[in-house]
């Protein structure tokens, strides 16, 4: 059976094998017809939780110019209040304020929100796989839109060959062990200290000033990663972000993998070509690869019915079940954080504008790894 099966093409397939036709494309409502293909559709689930999730984003960042622009102008400025959300862009002090929470038992009050959002990410990464990746992350919305513009513009996307791919993909791992190394040696006075400095409560703050601010060579950087990514599929995800890398290992843990029916395969390859990651789906039994997504772009496009499908313990997993996994992890992570008094912080608007004033003194930089002492008034 195999092996007939192996010279058939989609388009040649009987159809008892064929997946069967979605409801949507003979619906003549208009409405209904939206609802059945977005229960349907793997690639329209994801493009609206992508889209709602960078509204999301967007709506953060403008709440906090809008708390910029009030501390900046030492109050002058209506007030804004300060946006939790913020903190799920420091992945730094989300991970100090693990390890902090690891050695003490305790959350702490400068950055609560930037440990849940880690947590929750992790927790998607255990259970999906990188789902968040594919799903939720701006940069890796940003990056695939790139991609995929380039790609209609140019006819193609450009591949790196294996030798060279593969030791580009290990720079993540690497910036990964220094983060961790650098954290993990600290031991628990320093983390506490670091927790609570000057310089750890205002990390956000600074970290708006480093892009409203963006010195010669951090445009050129990112005019780069960009240029970068019209032609090669996510060159940040897939080779520097050590996010990416920490996922990519919880996601060996998840249950939940693509899987490929050999006996009814017909070798097309079309999931291959599908693949983000360039992942050679059409040769795996298991996607185990530390790079999927789990996008379902290759379960989208495969002709044959219960020939590739998401599985958890043997089972099938619908596309949709994969969306709304992704979304009740994540905001029921960040819902439990928000129930127990740990989403906002408990820096009050005095002691903001307070800082406002000092940023650009010592205490508030952060050398090469070492904050700078500071005492109980600081």
């Amino acid at each position: 059976m195999p092996n007939q099966l192996v010279q058939i093409r989609p388009k040649q397939l009987a159809p008892a094998l064929r997946k069967p036709q979605p409801a949507h494309r003979k619906e003549r409502r208009r409405g209904r017809r939206l609802v059945l293909r977005l229960l349907a559709d793997a690639h329209l689930q994801r493009v609206l939780v992508q889209l709602a999730f960078a509204g999301l984003c967007l709506w953060i960042g403008i709440e906090f110019h809008h708390f910029m622009q009030w501390g900046l102008s030492s109050g002058g400025e209506p007030y804004a209040e300060r946006p939790p959300g913020v903190e799920g862009f420091l992945p730094l002090s989300a991970l100090v304020g693990l390890r902090h929470w690891f050695a003490t038992g305790t959350v702490n009050h400068v950055h609560p929100a930037a440990l849940f959002v880690l947590l929750a990410i992790v927790l998607v990464s255990i259970a999906i796989k990188k789902a968040f990746c594919s799903f939720l992350c701006p940069v890796g919305t940003l990056s695939e839109y790139l991609w995929r513009l380039g790609r209609k513009v140019y006819g193609k996307s450009l591949l790196l060959p294996r030798w060279l791919d593969a030791p580009l993909r290990s720079l993540k791992y690497l910036l990964l062990l220094f983060f961790l190394w650098s954290i993990l040696k600290m031991d628990v006075p320093t983390v506490t200290a670091f927790v609570h400095s000057p310089y750890n409560k205002v990390a956000d703050i600074k970290m708006y000033l480093f892009f409203a601010q963006l010195s010669g060579l951090a445009l050129k950087v990112l005019v780069v990663l960009a240029v970068l990514s019209l032609f090669f599929k996510n060159p940040w995800c897939r080779f520097l972000c050590p996010y990416g890398a920490l996922l990519g290992i919880a996601g060996w843990l998840s249950p939940l993998k693509i899987a490929r029916t050999k006996a009814t395969c017909i070798d097309c390859q079309l999931c291959t070509r599908a693949c983000p990651s360039d992942i050679r789906v059409h040769a795996s039994g298991r996607v185990w690869s530390d790079e999927c997504t789990s996008c379902l772009e290759c379960v989208a496009v495969c002709p044959v019915k219960d020939t590739l499908e998401v599985r958890a313990l043997g089972r099938a997993i619908s596309t949709r079940a994969v969306a709304v996994m992704v979304l009740g992890i994540f905001v029921g992570v960040t819902g439990v954080a928000m129930a127990i008094g740990y989403w906002r912080n408990d820096i009050s608007p005095a002691e903001y504008l307070h800082r406002f004033t000092l940023l650009d003194s010592p205490m508030y930089q952060h050398a090469r790894g070492h904050v700078p002492a500071y005492g109980p008034s600081d």
